[in-house]
């Protein structure tokens, strides 16, 4: 994963983007590529959009996020909102009853078409 982020380093992007990057990883070095990815961010400004399964590590170093769901962006908001709304909490924060949901089982929102 190190030499991934540094060989996209060495083109000096707007943008990286990062599927996954801790797949396989021991929680030690899961750590540590977080903590490379957000100082990449604030020191050198660059935008990284960031795909992860693991929503708790990726929320805690996210400044905005988005869930999706089937392909669809079913929410988004800031950092603070998303680790802070039940739903987000319950279904990939681990704070359920560990009964199986979706988002489209208690939608309560209206999903916002975005067009580019």
């Amino acid at each position: 994963q190190m030499l991934a982020i540094g060989r996209a380093m060495m083109a000096r992007p707007k943008l990286i983007l990062m599927d996954e990057p801790s797949m396989g990883l021991s929680p030690l070095l899961v750590k540590e590529v977080f903590s490379i990815i957000k100082q990449i961010n604030e020191e050198q400004g660059m935008t990284i959009l960031l795909v992860e399964q693991n929503a708790r590590q990726a929320l805690k170093h996210a400044s905005y996020g988005y869930i999706m769901e089937n392909g669809k962006i079913v929410l988004d908001g800031s950092r603070d909102d998303l680790m802070g709304n039940e739903d987000v909490k319950e279904f990939y924060l681990g704070t359920g009853d560990g009964e199986r949901k979706s988002f489209k089982s208690i939608k309560s929102f209206k999903r916002r078409k975005r067009w580019l």
